[in-house]
């Protein structure tokens, strides 16, 4: 349990990682990639954490878990160091929509790629090279492998 004095100097390591469910290797590698601020450091040598380092930890948990890669985090975190009193900053709304544009992208690859991958059980294919040759064969290997938007990627 943490005392009043351990609450006013900082949280160590490992209660953070504890209170943010993380694992302390996960907050060392946060703290290398700046996604976290450099702790201040106890007369032991101890490094110290501000107890709003839970509250980072846990967005950069949940913004993972909606799709957002570290680098698209560590820029989400830095819009919201530089805002500046009530205004609106479209960072997060611009960052979200762009990301979600990007999931319905990946939704719609994905569909197409489970309805080739039915088609290949329906039709019974048990083996790509003489599928491949046949003209029978319902895989689509010509679109698969041609890209129509040289921007995506599967």
């Amino acid at each position: 349990m943490t005392t009043r004095v351990e609450a006013a100097a900082g949280l160590r390591r490992g209660q953070v990682a504890a209170a943010a469910g993380v694992n302390i290797e996960t907050l060392r590698y946060y703290e290398r990639r700046g996604l976290l601020p450099e702790p201040e450091r106890s007369p032991g040598g101890h490094r110290l954490y501000a107890p709003e380092a839970v509250t980072v930890l846990r967005i950069i948990k949940a913004a993972q878990r909606l799709g957002f890669t570290l680098d698209e985090v560590a820029d989400l975190l830095e819009l919201g160091r530089h805002r500046h009193g009530n205004r609106v900053d479209a960072g997060l709304q611009a960052h979200a929509k762009a990301k979600l544009a990007e999931i319905e992208e990946r939704i719609a690859d994905l569909e197409t790629i489970r309805e080739n991958l039915r088609t290949a059980l329906d039709a019974g294919c048990d083996d790509l090279t003489v599928c491949a040759n046949s003209d029978c064969c319902p895989l689509p290997f010509v679109q698969i492998t041609t890209r129509t938007n040289p921007d995506r990627s599967l």
